[in-house]
């Protein structure tokens, strides 16, 4: 298989369960070593990967918009809470700093979060980060569609080039490209 995306072109992968689409971004991501062939891709520091059932480590609400930064990275980027307080807005979960009383409660918000505000949480991680290139495997698939909606729009919006994998045909239009998979044995 050869293929190229450039920035700016939306790419959605699609084809049937076990046909290889998650295998392929988890070697994008250097989750999985590459046994073979060549791939040429932009550096670590341009590409974010969000998968299914994203990382959430124990810490603050802030922390987990901010993971893998610390506090002091943020702060050195200039970036601020009412900048992380917009991205839980744009995600519709600025709920969960009002429940909580602010963004520095400290739980263990795999507990704490359902699926799709688990799944929210990352795509705010995401907008914090701003990468080049997002690979999204079925990051989204917990949310409801006007959600889904909002969150893929406002990534366009920032210029992330998205590179998603999921079964959900609503998410075609907010692409320019779909590889589909047969899931034939080559």
């Amino acid at each position: 298989m050869r293929f190229k995306i450039n920035p700016g072109d939306h790419t959605l992968i699609a084809g049937p369960n076990g046909c290889g689409k998650s295998s392929l971004f988890r070697i994008l991501g250097h989750l999985w070593p590459l046994k073979g062939g060549v791939l040429r891709k932009p550096s670590f520091s341009e590409i974010f990967y969000i998968p299914q059932r994203p990382y959430l480590p124990t810490g603050s609400l802030r922390e987990q918009i901010i993971y893998p930064h610390t506090y002091e990275d943020m702060k050195k980027l200039g970036k601020t809470d009412e900048q992380l307080i917009k991205l839980l807005e744009v995600v519709d979960i600025d709920y969960i700093r009002i429940r909580h009383k602010g963004l520095d409660i400290v739980k263990d918000w795999n507990d704490v979060l359902s699926g799709g505000e688990k799944q929210r949480m990352a795509m705010a991680r995401l907008f914090y980060h701003c990468p080049k290139y997002a690979i999204l495997d079925e990051c989204t698939s917990a949310c409801s569609v006007d959600i889904e909606g909002k969150m893929y729009n406002y990534a366009k919006s920032l210029n992330i080039t998205l590179l998603t994998v999921s079964h959900r045909r609503t998410l075609w239009k907010f692409h320019d490209y779909v590889l589909k998979y047969s899931g034939d044995v080559i």
